[in-house]
């Protein structure tokens, strides 16, 4: 199934200058997150699996431990990546149509925000929004529903984090504990549901060992400080999680 997608950022990353783009997608058969407005924070020059291979995603993801160590061999991704995200599939995608100039390009506050009107916004469907200028997402949430955006970019003082638009990805309790003191609101991978610290997190509602009770689109928790609810933890999933579950308890 085809989605409207469009180009609604093309310039440099706010953790290391190298030009990036965004693009936004209208729409999506993820039954997790719901139909929500995708985005798709990749670098310009080279496509995603190459990038993420050599260490070029820093400009992406900065220095988020799921990215995995970057090696300079000439095919594959980087080793010992646990990022849920499967390159070859969307990021991949996305960036072959890119290259094929089969998405035109948006500009302005005005045009941004139609495009995400109405609807859930997913920031960093792949990447980390805090790579990218405050001001698109202002414009692209402007008059959305509301939206969900997390960050591993706390520690780089050039990225534009905002606790208010930001879940504080957290790798550890002590991680989530310090975030706390700081009046952020956490998103912690967990190898067991026995490690929550029921205190002050939930269980993400959307996932397995929730029940799936619900989508990312329908409960909007993952939406920063901006809301005042416990922080959420996941349970380790996807392709990687064997390796996450191991990351995420040693």
């Amino acid at each position: 199934m085809a989605f409207e997608t469009v180009i609604i950022y093309r310039g440099p990353s706010l953790i290391d200058g190298r030009p990036i783009i965004v693009l936004a997608q209208r729409g999506s058969l993820n039954r997790k997150t719901g139909n929500m407005l995708q985005t798709f924070i990749l670098v310009d020059d080279m496509d995603p699996v190459s990038a993420n291979r050599c260490g070029a995603d820093l400009s992406i993801c900065g220095n988020c431990v799921h990215k995995g160590i970057a090696h300079d061999g000439d095919k594959g991704q980087a080793k010992e990546r646990t990022c849920y995200v499967t390159l070859i599939h969307a990021p991949a995608s996305k960036y072959r149509a890119y290259k094929a100039g089969r998405y035109s390009e948006i500009e302005g506050h005005a045009a941004i925000a139609a495009f995400g009107a109405g609807q859930m916004v997913r920031i960093g469907t792949y990447g980390d929004g805090a790579a990218v200028p405050s001001y698109i997402w202002d414009s692209l949430c402007a008059d959305a529903k509301g939206w969900t955006a997390y960050t591993h970019q706390n520690g780089c003082q050039s990225a534009a984090t905002d606790p208010a638009r930001y879940m504080t990805s957290a790798e550890s309790l002590p991680e989530a504990q310090a975030a706390w003191q700081r009046g952020e609101r956490t998103f912690r991978v967990i190898a067991d549901v026995a490690d929550m610290d029921r205190t002050a997190e939930t269980l993400c509602p959307a996932s397995e060992e929730a029940g799936k009770r619900t989508t990312c689109e329908r409960c909007k928790l993952c939406a920063g400080a901006s809301i005042k609810a416990k922080s959420i933890a996941i349970v380790a999933h996807g392709t990687s999680a064997r390796k996450a579950k191991e990351l995420v308890s040693a």
